[in-house]
């Protein structure tokens, strides 16, 4: 239990820290961890990510009952079961809604170019997922032939899923993709986004590669 509270206490850590960094208005986003191999500890509904308490944690099986925490976990239930499902090393997933990564989202647009080195090796291309209704079973089922080759999404007219070995390093990759979002929109402001040089950028994703298990 002793690693449940600080895995509860960790969650609302990040919960915060969604919201004051503005990636999570109102009630949106939603934020889980893996417990063990068959139970989940996932967010509220209807409770602001900067203001929540562990105790209004839920946990929940990989099938989606709830065994123990107040009120209804997130509407988002069914995609964050799915992506622990899909895949037994992913340990973390994070869904926000920050402003520039969103309205790429809602331009339909990816995040796809190579611009900064770091954002190349420890996030890859952000790809865009076409439309399904938010909490829906088809919205789960879409993302996951995503989870493989990538380690965040954006989700058309909606916003961002990221996912990982566990929550921190979800989060991580939630700032990450937003801060890219941000560099993109402004060079292309600036005139126009460079991509890195052919050959370092080769290295660059053969570095990725190798810290994924691909080589």
């Amino acid at each position: 239990m002793d690693e449940e509270k600080t895995l509860r206490e960790l969650i609302c850590d990040i919960g915060k820290r969604v919201w004051q960094r503005g990636m999570a208005s109102a009630n949106s986003g939603n934020i889980s961890a893996r417990l063990d191999a068959d139970t989940v500890l996932i967010t509220p509904t209807l409770v602001s990510k900067g203001f929540m308490r562990p105790e209004q944690l839920l946990v929940v099986t990989l099938e989606g009952e709830v065994l123990r925490g107040e009120g209804y976990p997130t509407t988002e239930t069914p995609m964050h079961l799915r992506l622990y499902r899909a895949r037994d090393d992913i340990g973390g997933v994070v869904h926000a809604h920050p402003p520039l990564a969103t309205s790429f989202a809602v331009a339909g647009k990816a995040l796809d170019l190579h611009l900064i080195p770091e954002a190349v090796i420890f996030l890859g291309e952000v790809p865009l997922v076409p439309f399904q209704p938010p909490g829906s079973a088809e919205l789960a089922e879409t993302i996951v032939p995503y989870l493989d080759d990538y380690d965040a999404v954006l989700m058309e007219n909606h916003g961002v899923l990221c996912w990982g070995s566990n929550v921190e390093q979800s989060y991580h990759r939630l700032e990450t993709v937003e801060f890219c979002a941000q560099v993109t929109m402004t060079a292309q402001v600036l005139g126009g986004a460079r991509e890195l040089p052919r050959e370092p950028l080769e290295n660059l994703l053969n570095i990725r590669k190798m810290m994924k298990g691909g080589g």
